[in-house]
């Protein structure tokens, strides 16, 4: 019987072989290049799953500075890349929530890690500095603001964090909650924004009379002024920061919060004007 090969000539029979020996080679090629990728990701032996080659943090927008000079300084010891996702602390919780990605949250208040808690999204923790709210207002003070009650006269321009998405926001309520001036306040907010990093440059560029922020935040800003709020009228936060219970690399994640509630860790944060936790001065005044 005749088979299609018995048709075919010796030479075209060779090209046939060549051609499939090619086939074979760029398959075998394909296959080694997919597994150096994948291999570039080992796998954890108990679970299975891939680890990831760097760690993505969460963090508050007012911690930006410190958090960037951190990261640098820990891929350094460490060899292990720091990446940072900076948003208001509620929009962050929302994210970690949504994605289950990430290796570590660290908020402008303890309230939120807390609530990270609660829904199983953080379990290790530790506390790193405080954030201590003050008044800011434009250079040269225009509308002459002296004191927080000064926020309720009628006519003042006032911008204001998002209480929904940050953490500065919701700390300037419950002061205003505090104080018996909420109302009053209220009726004076123009504009609301969801980070502190906004809420400063509306004020540098002088679109509103005053606005509460963190005081470490706004130390070194040109065309800022600071108005500090007396201590019984006040609420100092905690930041703290927290390891994410989905974390693919959660040794590493481990070793970035210790370093973050280090020494070393803590000296960066005060080299940006962070008051580290605890300082005896604000015990009694922890919210």
């Amino acid at each position: 019987m005749t088979t299609p090969w018995d048709l075919l000539s010796d030479e075209r029979l060779g090209k046939v072989f060549t051609m499939r020996k090619l086939l074979l080679t760029c398959i075998v090629l394909v296959t080694i290049i997919f597994a150096g990728i994948t291999g570039c990701s080992p796998q954890d032996e108990e679970t299975g799953k891939a680890e990831s080659q760097f760690l993505l943090v969460y963090s508050g927008a007012g911690m930006k500075k410190p958090m960037d000079e951190i990261g640098v300084v820990f891929q350094e010891e460490y060899g292990i890349e720091v990446r940072f996702n900076y948003a208001g602390a509620n929009t962050l919780l929302s994210q970690m929530e949504l994605t289950r990605e990430g290796d570590a949250y660290m908020p402008g208040d303890t309230m939120y890690i807390d609530i990270a808690v609660e829904k199983g999204l953080v379990d290790y923790r530790q506390l790193v500095s405080y954030h201590i709210p003050i008044i800011t207002v434009p250079r040269g003070n225009p509308a002459g603001i002296t004191c927080l009650e000064d926020l309720a006269k009628p006519g003042i321009k006032l911008v204001w964090g998002d209480p929904e998405v940050a953490a500065i926001g919701k700390t300037g309520n419950k002061i205003l909650e505090k104080n018996g001036i909420y109302d009053e306040v209220w009726a004076n907010v123009i504009a609301t924004m969801p980070t502190m990093n906004e809420i400063m440059l509306q004020i540098a560029l002088g679109q509103a009379d005053a606005s509460i922020n963190w005081w470490d935040t706004v130390k070194t800003v040109e065309d800022i002024e600071v108005i500090e709020i007396p201590q019984e009228q006040n609420i100092i936060n905690i930041i703290p920061i927290g390891v994410t219970t989905f974390s693919e690399n959660e040794e590493a994640a481990r070793k970035f919060v210790d370093f973050c509630a280090s020494d070393e860790g803590k000296a960066i944060f005060k080299k940006h004007g962070f008051t580290s936790y605890p300082d005896p001065q604000y015990q009694d005044l922890i919210k």
